[in-house]
């Protein structure tokens, strides 16, 4: 910055100017409480001497995020987040009401998270924001990005902070640019992007959409940015599908800049695109693609990807029981039609409600197995079509990569698909013979998921059990997870 006067300061300090400035009382004593408490470091100020303002940088600790949750919330742990607060110099929260801005200095203009906290932080004092950020940070997936108002969802919160269903905050959401561009989504992860549009046209394809097609999308009209181009209160499922085959029927087979694409999109459906976005936005589990030397080889799929939907509140109870009974590893398999939810939702307890759609035999509980053979067979694979986000690779790659890089996304029709589970080994844990059921969900964390194509499984002869199977698991998991 080149304004006149501005100086950093990092202890307090009088400014004069044609006559003399003090600080704050307030202030003064608030600088050195926070210093005492957090450290000489936790605070630095900018001064603005000749039109009495001051910016207060308060430097909060990350550190303490699990690696994985802070990648799923784009938050660089190693690096502080910066609240400022721009107040008056001389009056401090007596004069007009402060400014707020968060931050990391590495992503200062895509910081989304910093849109969420910056609400939290009118009217107070330097060391109550420092003990508010510690206390919000861990829950802050429990909170709309936009409202911060609790969430009320039926299952509980999930990894990824997201929108509440308000539909001020929706328009919010999806207008004033706080969620990820679908650009950069697809930069960095086309092959999710990939899976997540074909999880929601199979839940969107299947003849139990009315139950698994949740939640419903909340799109902005972009021709009328007032209105819900799709409601949740007014649900039209074939104006859903006419929206995503636009999506699927791309076919950008050289390279070509993505605004070119979404032109192509809006084309052809101007609610393409922000489905799409819908379809990114969403999903509130973390999601990725293993690299090839991360992937479990006994799986036979070259579609696998790390999947961590437990919020930090929940990882940190399941570490404790862990710590407390042990844990083990089984395989949930589930239609792929049902994933578009899970991803939102959670692994519920479906027994005995509109979503169960095999037999609860053995009670209510989540069904897993140390068998993938038993597995695969609660993930019948429903048609799928193919989805030309496939193409997006073309976008991104040269000419040269093409043919490698086609054969990293899904190309069938047919799609089955199985988690690999972490699960705790305590009473709770009923076993009948190669069935396990789990009446507790905390007891339950999604680690790895795998597809197949063409209704193609994997050998259905792994037993989570043997000691090599499990050891390889554990050498694949490595610092991969949030579990220590």
């Amino acid at each position: 910055d080149d304004m006149i006067g501005e100086i950093w300061f990092f202890s307090y300090l009088t400014v004069s100017y044609d006559g003399e400035l003090h600080k704050h009382p307030q202030l003064e004593a608030d600088l050195t409480a926070v210093r005492e408490i957090y450290g000489p470091n936790a605070v630095s100020l900018r001064e603005y001497g000749a039109i009495d303002d001051v910016d207060i940088d308060l430097h909060i600790d990350v550190s303490f995020l699990d690696e994985e949750i802070a990648v799923a919330w784009d938050v660089i742990r190693t690096e502080p987040i910066i609240v400022r607060l721009h107040c008056s110099l001389t009056q401090y929260l007596n004069g007009p009401v402060p400014t707020v801005d968060v931050f990391q200095i590495s992503t200062k203009e895509r910081f989304g998270l910093g849109h969420q906290l910056k609400k939290c932080y009118f009217h107070f004092h330097c060391s109550q924001t420092i003990e508010f950020a510690e206390q919000r940070i861990p829950v802050l997936n429990e909170y709309c990005v936009v409202c911060d108002e609790p969430h009320v969802f039926q299952n509980g919160p999930m990894l990824r902070p997201t929108v509440c269903e308000r539909e001020l905050c929706v328009f919010a959401f999806q207008t004033l640019g706080v969620m990820n561009e679908a650009a950069d989504e697809i930069a960095t992860g086309a092959q999710v992007v990939d899976l997540l549009v074909s999880m929601c046209r199979s839940a969107l394809e299947s003849p139990r959409k009315v139950v698994i097609f949740e939640p419903y999308p909340s799109v902005v009209d972009p021709n009328d940015p007032q209105m819900l181009a799709f409601n949740p209160r007014k649900k039209n499922y074939d104006r859903v599908m006419k929206a995503l085959d636009s999506i699927t029927s791309i076919r950008e087979m050289t390279q070509a800049p993505y605004l070119e694409i979404k032109k192509q999109m809006d084309k052809q459906d101007p609610l393409a695109h922000p489905l799409l976005q819908w379809v990114i936005s969403s999903n509130r589990s973390h999601i990725v693609k293993l690299p090839v030397n991360r992937q479990l080889k006994f799986m036979h799929t070259p579609h696998q990807f790390l999947l961590l939907s437990s919020p930090p509140a929940k990882e940190s109870n399941f570490r404790a029981a862990k710590n407390l009974y042990g844990s083990t590893f089984a395989f949930h398999g589930s239609h792929i039609e049902n994933w578009h939810s899970i991803l939102r939702n959670g692994l519920v307890v479906a027994s005995n409600t509109r979503l169960q759609l095999h037999g609860a035999m053995f009670g209510s509980g989540i069904y897993l197995s140390p068998l993938s053979s038993i597995s695969f067979g609660y993930s019948v694979f429903y048609s799928v079509c193919l989805t030309a986000l496939i193409k997006f690779s073309y976008v991104f790659t040269s000419q040269s990569q093409k043919k490698g890089q086609q054969s990293q996304f899904l190309q069938s029709r047919n799609l089955k698909c199985i988690a690999l589970c972490e699960v705790i080994t305590s009473s709770d844990l009923h076993k009948h013979g190669e069935i396990w059921v789990v009446p507790n969900t905390d007891h339950v964390c999604t680690r790895f998921f795998f597809v197949y194509e063409d209704g193609q499984v994997g050998d259905t002869s792994i037993n989570t059990q043997e000691p090599s199977i499990h050891k390889e698991i554990l050498r694949v998991i490595g610092n991969q997870t949030a579990t220590g």
